[in-house]
């Protein structure tokens, strides 16, 4: 899908005027609000609404200025979603996240207040700058999207989304995400700097009043989108192939790459498999297809893979990047799938 042609509005109507309203008309829609307010970044605004189709969390990386935090509140306006940010430092502790309970005099009772987890889109900035027992907070939430408290459980609105961001550029006061939440993860996404043009247009806008935008899309119509994406068709060569990028991660040597043993200490779980099939899922009805195609796969394995692999103390003495094996994976798989990594049983992928 190309993003540079919502130069005029699409004409339809209001979220929840039609209820059969196509998912790839309404996030055209989705896409053109945005970007009355973002200018460029057209993969993470494609990441992040696959994000929300799939169900699954995204961690945004790059340097401040970017508008990673603007791009997230203008997409819960556009969304219709209620919106909470929380700006991580040392000092924060659990309980500002999720909340806690109070003791009331008057009452002689605890009364449990909930923290600002509690929204649809949740803007966690700098999360590296709060120590491993915050960071921690956040992992029930994200896998199990629901807070205990006490012995109490409370569910978060659904639908619910975690967007994390990091400044890759600062290690003073930071505190890197323990493998155990990072997995958690559906993207890790590498905001880069715009282009001269891009970088133009918005010191342009920012001479003019901040444009207001409109809800094209309701959380009961994304609910119905994310029902669709479960029912879009994977084959299972499809599968086969993400499954063989993940084990290539584990065992590189199976595929030629026997060079790249000694630079990865532990390869992607299972999860990373999981991730880039129900990413490809939604990725393809976002592009207009009720099928999942290997170049879907491959599409989104650097985001989906970089974060989930543990580089070896030789990859980072000699500056090798996650994103460097991950090319050099990807080219020695190809894009067909080899046929020892085909799985027997067609049963398990008929449901798909």
């Amino acid at each position: 899908m190309s993003f540079s042609n919502y130069s005029t509005p699409p004409s339809s109507p209001q979220p929840g005027d039609d209820p059969g309203r196509q998912p790839r008309k309404v996030l055209e829609e989705v896409l053109y609000e945005v970007k009355r307010v973002i200018v460029g970044q057209d993969a993470m605004l494609e990441r992040l609404l696959v994000a929300l189709l799939t169900g699954g969390h995204v961690l945004l990386e790059g340097v401040p200025g970017l508008a990673k935090t603007l791009t997230v509140r203008t997409l819960a306006d556009v969304m219709g979603g209620s919106f909470q940010r929380i700006q991580f430092t040392p000092d924060l502790v659990p309980a500002d996240l999720v909340g806690t309970r109070i003791y009331r005099p008057d009452t002689g009772r605890f009364d449990t207040e909930l923290g600002p987890v509690f929204g649809n889109f949740l803007l966690a900035d700098e999360i590296n700058r709060a120590p491993a027992k915050v960071q921690s907070a956040l992992l029930e939430v994200m896998q199990e999207h629901q807070v205990t408290i006490g012995t109490e459980s409370f569910p978060v609105p659904h639908p619910f989304l975690v967007l994390a961001t990091q400044n890759p550029i600062e290690s003073e006061g930071t505190y890197p995400l323990p493998e155990a939440q990072i997995d958690r993860f559906l993207f890790k996404v590498l905001v880069d700097y715009p282009t001269l043009g891009e970088e133009a247009s918005v010191v342009g806008r920012s001479l003019r009043p901040v444009e207001q935008v409109g809800v094209r899309l309701s959380m009961p119509e994304l609910e119905r989108f994310q029902r669709a994406v479960r029912e879009i068709f994977v084959d299972r060569e499809v599968v086969a192939h993400a499954v063989q990028l993940v084990d290539g991660t584990r065992h590189p040597e199976r595929y030629g790459l026997d060079s790249l043993s000694h630079l990865i200490q532990y390869g992607a779980s299972p999860r990373g498999a999981i991730g880039m099939v129900q990413a490809g899922q939604a990725l393809a009805l976002l592009r207009g297809r009720r099928h999942v195609l290997i170049e879907d796969i491959r599409d989104l394995a650097p985001d989906v893979l970089r974060h989930r692999l543990v580089l070896s103390y030789d990859a980072l003495s000699d500056d090798v990047s996650a994103d460097d094996i991950l090319s050099r994976l990807l080219a020695a798989v190809g894009g067909s799938v080899q046929q020892s990594g085909v799985p027997a049983d067609q049963s398990d992928y008929d449901a798909a």
